[in-house]
């Protein structure tokens, strides 16, 4: 049964269909509260923080993403799912990259979107109530420090290195399970982006882009390895010689 304390807000231009999706998860027993731009997410989110975010890719002045690259930024922000246009892949690997949790596409199916809102906060949920052994603060390997309280990643000679959202999460969960091969379901769980079935092979694309950040030789990967037919596995080991 729905939690009738469980708040979201729905930020999108179009009115119509703000109304659908709000009116929906008020029937569905949320308590749901609506923005027609980001400005107005940004005033009701400091009136009253919401459990969750539906919001609108494309608005005008202010976008979605840049809400979300702002909302990242802070401490403990709430979950997000992004509505995206159907003909718009590209706004939902960048969306993802930036920390959203899940994305529907436009035309929304509101039976998709609430089956989505119900896994997201679950995953939420769960990451509050067992949290993970305590972290190291700093990992190094090789000439690189990760700072993982500060999401930083700097080079021995003080250059820092800049990372997207997700190439952080990926590298987080990296270094933390060094030596353990990794498949993407369990790169994505461990990441806490479950539920992005559609764009599991975008993996990939990541970790090769962290490749180029971080290895002397991104074609003979010394710390991301891949193991063929199964996944990933970190390895800190010296270089050979």
């Amino acid at each position: 049964m729905t939690d009738h304390h469980t708040h979201i807000l729905v930020c999108d231009d179009q009115a119509a269909l703000r109304h659908m999706v709000a009116e929906y998860l008020t029937e569905r027993g949320y308590d749901c509260g609506e923005a027609q731009d980001v400005p107005t997410l940004r005033e009701k989110i400091g009136r009253r923080r919401p459990d969750l975010i539906v919001l609108d890719v494309r608005m005008p002045g202010e976008d979605g993403l840049d809400a979300l690259r702002s909302l990242r930024a802070e401490p403990d922000s709430p979950p997000v799912i992004m509505l995206t246009g159907v003909s718009d892949p590209i706004d939902r690997v960048v969306g993802l990259e930036l920390g959203a949790d899940d994305y529907v596409a436009k035309p929304v199916d509101l039976r998709e979107l609430e089956a989505r809102i119900k896994a997201v906060l679950r995953r939420s949920e769960r990451s509050q109530e067992s949290p993970a052994a305590e972290a190291p603060e700093t990992v190094t390997f090789g000439d690189f420090t990760l700072d993982v309280a500060a999401a930083q990643l700097t080079h021995a000679d003080g250059r820092t290195i800049e990372l997207t959202a997700m190439e952080f999460a990926l590298l987080k969960v990296f270094v933390l399970h060094p030596n353990r091969v990794l498949n993407r379901d369990q790169l994505l769980d461990l990441a806490h982006h479950r539920g992005w079935e559609p764009f599991d092979r975008s993996i990939d694309l990541r970790i090769s882009r962290l490749r180029r950040k971080i290895e002397p030789d991104p074609d003979r990967p010394r710390f991301i390895r891949t193991v063929r037919g199964i996944g990933y596995k970190f390895s800190n080991a010296p270089a050979e010689t």
